[in-house]
């Protein structure tokens, strides 16, 4: 029997295309350096998901090599389509397709989520259509499928402060079930980024090793 499928979409970094909402304070090539350590550590909240196939949903198309030495033991597929819910369907779809009975699907954008909410995904699905994990932005970090949903992603407007509110009100008019995990936040704003810091002075030392260590030598400029 094929494993859960534990799926990330990532790009690759591109001082100047990167995490952009965070410049200024930080210039192009620090952007890009930062969202570098956000993929790392969103990479190690992966391997600490047991039983699961963990996927890459990685753009540019040609990236493949980059992310193939940034994590060699995990599978890559490209992204594919127009928007995100098309992306996120696609990738979801694929897995569902490829034989995992569920399969999630979460951001790079968050590195100190918690594994325990992306295992307890997994645990939601055996009684739920869908799973959410909820930004405080309105948006979420992940969401999981027993089934391919494609009206679920794809007619969702996203990047909104309404994309959670949308997606539980046409996964009820679908007949879904679905379950919301604990909020958490991804960092696309300078307060986001301020909160990131706040946080990581309380966070156990393996938090986000990679974003901390960053962090550590830009607040000594």
């Amino acid at each position: 029997m094929m494993p859960n499928s534990l799926l990330v979409v990532a790009k690759q970094p591109a001082p100047g295309q990167t995490k952009t909402r965070l410049c200024p304070p930080l210039d192009g090539p620090t952007a890009a350096a930062l969202y570098t350590c956000f993929l790392r550590d969103t990479l190690d909240i992966m391997r600490h998901v047991p039983a699961v196939q963990r996927v890459i949903g990685f753009l540019p198309p040609d990236a493949a090599g980059y992310f193939h030495a940034l994590a060699p033991d995990m599978a890559l597929n490209p992204q594919r389509g127009s928007g995100l819910g098309e992306r996120l369907d696609q990738l979801l779809t694929d897995a569902l397709n490829d034989g995992a009975p569920k399969a999630v699907v979460m951001d790079s954008d968050s590195p100190t989520l918690p594994a325990a909410y992306v295992a307890q995904a997994f645990a939601l699905l055996d009684t739920h259509e869908v799973v959410i994990g909820p930004c405080t932005d309105g948006g979420y970090y992940l969401i999981g499928l027993r089934q391919p949903q494609p009206r679920l992603l794809r007619e969702v407007t996203m990047s909104t402060p309404f994309v959670v509110r949308d997606t539980l009100a046409l996964a009820a008019a679908l007949g879904l079930r679905a379950a919301l995990l604990p909020a958490w936040y991804d960092i696309d704003t300078v307060a986001e980024l301020n909160r990131l810091r706040v946080d990581l002075l309380t966070a156990p030392a393996g938090v986000a090793v990679h974003t901390r260590a960053l962090l550590a030598t830009l607040m000594l400029r």
